[in-house]
């Protein structure tokens, strides 16, 4: 029944942390779902999984909780609907849900200030289904405020209303033997549906289901600081909303979020709890952080409490080693340094990941700082252009964790460079990989990185870098413009090559409209002879040349026509791979 679960609920047994997921539904939701439990319908069934029995310290063995696999949302709603609680919404803010009921219509609505004022409504049916006011109560009081309805019809609504809180809603109890690999694809599995959750949720799911370890606050850290690096403004509303949080180092620490309004790395939960779960475990796989959160031992198949114990205090370690401010922005720098400077250059979260990763493990084990920001460096530019971590991504993580514990970190990335980027790569390889048809592609951006770090300028330019029109997130154009291809037939594949894009301003490129390279450089090379500035800033042979060279365009692009673009495509793919290469070999 409703009420065995809410009691449940109530008595800890079943775990629905404050902020285990925020709430998602809407009032709406909330109203439908009593509705449906009023008319008898069916609302699914609840899926829980409880915690392994672990071993404690005494001999003794404790049976853990239950975590909710399947129906928190509906069990989150029937906490604030039926018991009055306050739940957290998406925005992280306390919200009560008040849900009203009209016993005449047997409608259910949210409560607003119309309903308030109207004598039919009972603006909150929490307190009926809660048994704080019990029937002959809320009778006497509603008939007495509206004396001319039918009392028996009135009778009959409060009596089934009354009743939602015995209805039938199935629980499933998983059994706690079933191994965590199973319990986590059940898990994701059974919500694809909806929301689609994923091993990250499982595993702060199970953080914030065991207090006894301080699960509870490190969940909300993590979740925190993620909200934070996104909305430095919440910092304030944070210290007012959870007056407890604020009392915590982890508050403490994060607090230079505030005033950070840098987008390059604002991780998700998944991100904190991959990189963290690496540093501090040297894993990779976040279905055995569950695991060994739960104490699981490995080798004999047993839970054990000090295993669980040691393990939330190695990620709560690893998650204040991940906030600090000098790691992290220190991290952030190193990224920038190389060109990254914006989060929309970079195309590879897990690439990322890996790099912070690496930074805070070489930075623990004591590596010089300039060692550290090269092999960083050049280890985040190689998995980007060698797809490292497009395919099964927790695998290739947790094998490129093993090589990090190797004691020379700089022997292993020469080793991988070596196998990995030889000649054949930078004048093939590369090459053809060039041959895409997209400004989202990593390899765009790579050279777009090289770019920036030689603070070349954009696309007819003598003054604005790509820098600038990075920062201010402009304008990728077409060389060859895209109306000239479309109107000889070209297909958008063909021409939205990457290498037909540059960084150019928007001016310049409304100036080119649709004329063909040897129309519009015949423009440039007359300022480059006297005449007037039309297009761009150049006025000087020597400039164009070293602007062609720049933005790797063939010097035969001046007299290009439609005929000449696949022999330009080709070109300038060959250009890009020698300035990628150059690139990565200077860092």
């Amino acid at each position: 029944m409703i009420e065995g679960i809410l009691s449940k609920v109530r008595e800890g047994e079943i775990a629905i942390p404050e902020i285990q997921r925020p709430f998602v539904w809407d009032a709406t939701q909330v109203r439908d779902l009593l509705d449906s439990l009023y008319k008898g319908f069916p609302v699914g069934y609840l899926i829980a999984w409880r915690n392994p029995d672990v071993k404690l310290k005494n001999g003794q063995t404790a049976q853990g909780k239950m975590i909710l696999i399947d129906g928190q949302q509906r069990v989150t709603a029937l906490t604030a609907a039926v018991l009055g609680q306050q739940v957290i919404n998406k925005e992280y803010c306390k919200v009560t849900i008040r849900i009203a009921f009209n016993p005449l219509t047997q409608e259910f609505e949210v409560t607003n200030p119309a309903i308030e004022k109207n004598p039919t409504w009972i603006p909150d049916v929490a307190p009926i289904l809660s048994g704080k006011v019990n029937l002959f109560k809320a009778f006497n009081q509603y008939t007495s405020t509206n004396p001319n309805v039918d009392t028996e019809q009135v009778q009959q609504s409060l009596q089934t209303l009354s009743d939602i809180a015995t209805k039938q809603i199935g629980l499933i109890e998983l059994n706690h033997d079933l191994d965590i690999e199973t319990v986590t694809e059940i898990f994701i599995r059974i919500n694809s549906k909806g929301t689609i959750l994923s091993q990250a949720d499982f595993a702060m799911s199970k953080i914030a289901a065991d207090a006894k370890y301080g699960g509870p606050t490190l969940r909300k850290a993590i979740d925190y600081f993620c909200h934070l690096a996104k909305e430095p403004g919440f910092h304030e509303q944070l210290k007012e909303r959870d007056k407890e949080f604020a009392t915590t180092d982890y508050f403490q620490q994060m607090g230079w979020l505030r005033h950070d309004n840098d987008n390059l790395y604002d991780p998700s939960y998944t991100d904190v709890l991959r990189v963290t779960f690496g540093t501090e475990f040297g894993r990779g796989k976040l279905s055995d952080l569950v695991s060994l959160l739960s104490g699981r031992n490995f080798a004999t198949k047993q839970f054990e409490e000090d295993i669980a114990e040691a393990s939330f205090g190695k990620l709560a370690e690893g998650v204040r080693r991940f906030i600090n401010e000098t790691h992290f922005q220190r991290f952030v720098i190193i990224i920038k340094s190389a060109g990254f400077i914006s989060s929309a250059m970079v195309r590879s979260q897990n690439a990322l990941n890996f790099a912070y990763a690496l930074y805070l493990s070489l930075r623990r084990r004591g590596v010089d700082e300039g060692k550290i920001e090269r092999l960083v460096q050049r280890w985040f530019v190689l998995s980007i252009l060698t797809s490292r971590f497009s395919g099964a991504a927790e695998t290739q993580f947790e094998r490129d964790l093993r090589l990090i514990e190797e004691n020379d970190f700089s022997a292993v990335l020469e080793r991988t460079e070596q196998a990995e980027l030889s000649d054949a790569f930078w004048n093939i390889g590369l090459i053809q990989e060039l041959n895409v048809a997209s400004t989202n592609h990593p390899l765009f951006w790579v050279f777009v990185a090289a770019q920036v770090k030689a603070n070349d300028r954009g696309m007819l330019s003598r003054d604005v870098t790509v820098r600038d029109l990075v920062t201010n997130l402009g304008d990728v154009h077409h060389i060859f413009p895209r109306k000239l291809l479309k109107d000889a037939g070209k297909t958008r594949t063909e021409y939205n090559q990457i290498a037909n894009y540059a960084f150019m301003q928007d001016s310049i490129n409304i100036k080119i409209g649709s004329k063909s390279p040897d129309v519009y450089f015949a423009g440039v090379m007359a300022q480059c002879e006297g005449q007037p500035l039309k297009l761009g800033s150049i006025d000087h042979i020597e400039n164009l040349h070293a602007n062609l060279n720049a933005n790797c365009l063939p010097h035969d692009v001046v007299k290009m026509t439609v005929a000449d673009y696949p022999e330009f495509l080709s070109m300038r793919r060959a250009l890009m791979a020698r300035k990628i290469r150059t690139y990565y070999e200077s860092l």
